[in-house]
């Protein structure tokens, strides 16, 4: 397993991030697993040089943390780990259970903590933007969390360019803490981050932590193939993929799999990791196999002309995963 600095900052993290959303209540989603399910995949992941761990306070209504958490006390030493955690969505039936404001977020990262059987996390990621909560409110509780020590860094995920520039800005006049990472919408058959939100991380040093690198599972098998039980139940995902633009991008990952005597997956995957400031994508794994594969994929390279051909079927979209 490779490790690299995510973004300008001295934090090191493995290629893959395994995200735990996969982890918790199988009553939540029909493909969540139970804690006896995951905790082998993550103790495999350990294994194999996995150090980078994503999860959120609203996954399975926050027994993804506990179930994570459990997993690295049980199965690694907390200085070795890279933990992140979300907050945005709501986790209450009260008007401030969500959103970015002080009182939420003061009172999400003490949550997340607690379900996390943690003291810090490494990483604390607001999940989406905040229309109803001024910014300043925002930033500045998220340099208090930093400075109380509950929170090595700070990320943010999907939101426009326009918006992560105003708060990098707002940020640095204010002389607080500074986001090191994006966490975005970024695959073979969404890619329209490349127009501004990667160009904006390069040039200030962010790092990119795709989320859905293979959009979740469209691109890792044939158009013919049936999908699996989250595929035919992920409503979400039902209207981010499979318009045939999409589909043909699917056929070019086939074909080049085919030809490489890989996965489609281990194909989407090498893609992504190829591209520039791409530091860690966040991959979900149920199958033991999956997570292999993944890793695999790490040290798998393209040539130009499999950039080419896997390239070359896309077609615009509008922007997509910000809600």
């Amino acid at each position: 397993m490779q490790y690299v600095n995510l973004g300008r900052s001295g934090l090191k993290v493995s290629r893959l991030c395994l995200g735990a959303m996969s982890y918790g209540d199988p009553h939540a989603k029909p493909w969540i697993l139970s804690e006896e399910q995951g905790r082998p995949i993550l103790r495999r992941a350990l294994e194999l040089g996995i150090n980078f761990f994503d999860t959120a306070d609203m996954y399975s209504g926050g027994e993804s943390e506990r179930v994570l958490g459990r997993a690295l006390r049980d199965f690694a030493r907390r200085e070795e780990v890279v933990v992140a955690t979300k907050a945005y969505y709501p986790t209450g039936p009260g008007p401030n259970h969500r959103g970015l404001s002080r009182k939420h977020l003061l009172h999400a990262i003490d949550a997340s903590l607690m379900r996390l059987g943690m003291d810090y996390v490494d990483l604390y990621q607001v999940h989406r933007w905040d229309d109803e909560t001024p910014l300043e409110e925002t930033l500045e509780t998220l340099h208090d969390i930093v400075r109380s020590g509950k929170a090595r860094y700070i990320g943010a995920s999907s939101m426009y360019a326009w918006q992560f520039q105003k708060a990098l800005m707002t940020a640095e006049r204010h002389g607080w803490t500074r986001f090191i990472s994006m966490q975005n919408h970024y695959n073979l058959v969404y890619r329209e981050e490349e127009r501004e939100m990667l160009p904006l991380c390069r040039d200030a040093g962010i790092g990119v932590l795709p989320w859905s690198p293979l959009a979740r599972g469209f691109l890792a098998r044939p158009r013919d193939k049936a999908g699996t039980a989250r595929a035919e139940s992920d409503v979400f995902a039902q209207g981010l993929y499979y318009g045939e633009d999409d589909y043909r991008v699917v056929d070019a990952v086939a074909a080049v799999a085919d030809e490489r005597g890989v996965s489609q997956a281990q194909i989407a995957l090498a893609w992504l990791l190829s591209r520039t400031g791409v530091n860690a994508p966040i991959i979900g794994a149920t199958r033991m196999e999956q997570l292999e594969q993944a890793v695999e994929a790490a040290a798998f390279v393209l040539t130009k002309e499999d950039c080419t051909r896997l390239e070359a079927p896309y077609r615009p979209h509008r922007m997509l995963g910000h809600e």
